[in-house]
């Protein structure tokens, strides 16, 4: 949706709600595409430490933690501020925009990727409270997601509660017109 289709003293025109499978299939994907981009970091650590054979103190794991952090938030900021959707929704057709249907700012796309840290936050903490294994500290962080995205029943239009902190929402797009191969 464009920030043109919002006619002055109208109503927003919004495009439906994604239903929650189809949010948590993009959810999904876009997990798979940052597991990818995540590895750079390792990598090029992995390539640093068989040339030097010394460990680089960027290597620890809160280093490596602060950089996905701050490489995935310049990810999501630069993507919903730009184009309103990142590469798995684009491939959705779910867009983010604001409550009144405009394009997110970069002040507004960084608070809701703030904001939308709380899918991970009380797993995580359940986990380091408890000092729980690898295994089940991602047991316990799954088991807080789907808690968090459930929690979309509850809320009036079913967005996602840091949608609603952040005053913005996800819409459905229409599909792309199809093409005729020989027009």
């Amino acid at each position: 949706m464009s920030a043109d289709s919002v006619v002055a003293g109208a109503p927003p025109a919004f495009g439906p709600t994604p239903g929650l499978a189809r949010r948590m299939a993009c959810f999904v994907y876009e997990a798979m595409l940052l597991f990818g981009i995540g590895l750079i970091p390792g990598a090029v650590g992995a390539w640093f430490v068989a040339q030097t054979e010394h460990q680089h103190p960027l290597q620890s794991d809160a280093a490596l933690r602060v950089y996905a952090f701050v490489f995935y938030g310049v990810y999501f900021t630069w993507f919903w501020s730009r184009r309103g959707q990142t590469l798995a929704m684009q491939t959705w057709r779910i867009e983010v925009v604001t409550a009144d249907g405009k394009r997110l700012s970069q002040a507004r796309a960084l608070m809701r990727y703030l904001a939308a840290c709380m899918w991970f936050l009380p797993g995580t903490l359940y986990a380091q409270v408890n000092r729980l294994p690898p295994w089940q500290s991602l047991a316990a962080v799954g088991a807080g997601i789907v808690l968090y995205a459930l929690l979309t029943l509850l809320q009036r239009e079913h967005q996602f509660w840091h949608d609603v902190v952040c005053g913005t929402r996800l819409v459905e797009l229409p599909p792309p017109p199809k093409r005729r191969l020989f027009d």
